[in-house]
């Protein structure tokens, strides 16, 4: 059994272990303010990227090597290609949603419009109770927007007429309405 695996089995530390260590404790904390600036303080994300980094060092002892320069500066390299990596990979993907329920806009907006169109008809049909004359008036006065003048001419009939056709002609559109248990 190779020296390195003997000892892991017995739990003693392995000269990478304790190269690991010796690279944590002298280079975690700096490395750690380092990708918090990285990632907007975003503290999960920078402690990933810290380990991810040890992690990178430890399958690449070669880089840790003295004559190849400072290792801080491979680290920080490391750490901020991690980062660029992370922000790419989180702007290719839909940004992730918490626990509430996944009911989308789409569903709300479809919903809300068949219910309009619900409430469409249920007005439709009471409007189809009233007089024609009561329908007109409301149908110039509300629907189209006329003023009063207006539906008047557009009616042929009084100014006075087209007041008092449209407030009973809402007394029976209310009535109508009540009967179906749209209004309270």
């Amino acid at each position: 059994m190779p020296l390195r695996a003997e000892a892991a089995s017995r739990g003693l530390p392995t000269a990478d272990e304790a190269v690991i260590r010796a690279l944590y404790l002298e280079h975690a904390g700096p490395l750690l303010g380092y990708t918090l600036r990285l990632t907007a303080g975003d503290r999960s994300w920078a402690e990933d990227v810290v380990q991810e980094t040890l992690l990178r060092a430890w399958r690449h002892p070669e880089a840790l090597d003295p004559s190849r320069g400072p290792v801080r500066g491979w680290l920080c390299t490391v750490a901020r290609n991690l980062v660029i990596d992370g922000g790419r990979a989180r702007r290719a993907r839909p940004p992730e949603t918490g626990d509430a329920p996944l009911i989308g806009v789409a569903d709300e907006r479809a919903e809300d419009e068949f219910d309009r169109a619900l409430l469409s008809w249920e007005v439709a049909e009471a409007l189809g109770t009233l007089s024609p004359e009561h329908r007109a008036v409301l149908l110039e006065t509300y629907y189209r927007g006329h003023s009063v003048a207006e539906a008047a001419k557009v009616l042929g009939v009084p100014e006075g007429t087209v007041k008092s056709r449209t407030y009973y002609a809402l007394r029976a559109l209310r009535v109508a309405l009540e009967e179906r248990g749209l209004v309270p």
